[in-house]
């Protein structure tokens, strides 16, 4: 390899090309819009180099970054979740990102806290606990996949005298169910457990529910007495193309607090070290270019079209579930041979498929077609119960 020569590689970006779009059709099941593009913002995307390093609200040595674009974005998501005027935050590289950072947080002002998370929460917060040490309770979830509040107040009795981590999910990954954040925080106050940090992790949901809040479905922004942050992706529900999120915190974290690095001028308070200046303007394109009445109309257009999928995919005799404010529509496995053309993640229960806003009635209407025929040749299984906690050896003691 060490004499590698310039070669032609537009074949290759010609067949990517091809099979994205072919692939279009079938992939329903991952969340990721791609209605909102991006031209006019094509030269400084390709020709521009952007690096927002460092913290957002001090531009160090370097010019070449969108950091104040990026506080711009901050306050836009903020305003949403309704965060005080004391809000901090950032771009980041995705939800977990987020999640992490919030994590750390807690761990420096709580170095013995435990996090609490329920079994249908996204799977990198297990490996974020290990990764920074700190003991993990999984809860268990009711048939709809949200948090037992019950479980975890139980769980939190067990251990009053530590703090409580606790991440709360605002659409799960496999039914979007969305965690009862205000129980949440009432089970920590009914135990006078003061020293506590409440995450919410809203990467697909987070948005659209603060858009257009549904009447039943649990509170999940900083108007709850108790969360300290909120973290959201712009590559779901906002049709960024390119992994990325946005985390908010109510007041500035400890990271705030540290002193500039002296070849960059900016203090180091984010996970990564160099950060995409370019995210934040697709962000930015997408919030304020298309305005708020417009992606409240995209959150009600992806209801219409999940509650019409699950009523042809029970049309056709699969047990399909939804939530009354979820894209999801979940449903028992289907049979192997649906994979050989759809795009079917599954867990031990569900299958699903997600109506982002690309997705169309034609779509929906193949899906069920196919699902019609592979059921009838193999009949898929009954629903399972919920989940349950995983292994007491994983459980924090």
């Amino acid at each position: 390899m060490s004499d590698l020569p310039a070669r032609d590689l537009q074949p290759l970006w010609d067949e990517l090309a091809a099979q994205a779009a072919h692939d279009a059709r079938t992939n329903i099941a991952f969340p990721g819009a791609t209605d909102i593009t991006f031209s006019q913002l094509s030269h400084l995307m390709t020709q521009v180099l952007f690096n927002n390093i460092g913290s957002p609200y001090d531009h160090g040595h370097g010019r070449n970054h969108t950091k104040t674009v990026e506080q711009q974005v901050v306050n836009i998501v903020g305003d949403l979740f309704r965060a005080p005027a004391s809000r901090w935050g950032y771009v980041t590289s995705g939800s977990t990102e987020g999640t992490e950072h919030a994590l750390l947080d807690a761990r420096k002002r709580f170095p013995a806290a435990v996090i609490y998370t329920s079994a249908a929460a996204h799977y990198k917060i297990v490996e974020l606990a290990d990764k920074l040490m700190m003991p993990l309770v999984v809860l268990n979830t009711d048939a709809g996949g949200a948090m037992d509040v019950a479980d975890l107040l139980g769980e939190l009795a067990q251990r009053r005298d530590r703090p409580a981590v606790i991440v709360a999910t605002a659409g799960t990954t496999m039914t979007e169910a969305v965690d009862d954040v205000p129980a949440i925080a009432a089970a920590c106050e009914k135990l006078a457990i003061t020293r506590r940090r409440i995450h919410v992790d809203g990467a697909l949901s987070g948005l659209p529910l603060v858009l257009e809040p549904i009447a039943g479905v649990p509170r999940i922004d900083f108007t709850v007495h108790g969360v300290t942050s909120i973290v959201v992706s712009g590559h779901k529900f906002l049709s960024t193309q390119t992994p990325c999120g946005v985390l908010v915190y109510r007041d500035p974290p400890h990271a705030a607090t540290v002193a500039p690095v002296s070849y960059t001028g900016t203090a180091s308070v984010t996970i990564l070290g160099s950060r995409s200046g370019h995210t934040p303007l697709l962000l930015y394109a997408a919030l304020a270019g298309l305005g708020i009445e417009a992606h409240r109309k995209r959150v009600r257009a992806c209801r219409a079209m999940a509650a019409y999928a699950a009523s042809q995919l029970r049309g056709v005799g699969v047990d399909a579930m939804r939530h009354p404010h979820a894209f999801t529509v979940y449903f028992p496995p289907l049979p192997p041979t649906m994979a050989a053309e759809w795009v079917q993640p599954t867990d031990d229960q569900h299958g699903h498929l997600i109506c982002m806003p690309q997705v169309t009635t034609t779509q929906i209407d193949a899906f069920a077609a196919a699902a019609a025929t592979a059921i009838t040749s193999c009949p898929h299984a009954a629903p399972l119960p919920a989940r349950r906690r995983q292994d007491k050896a994983t459980v924090a003691t």
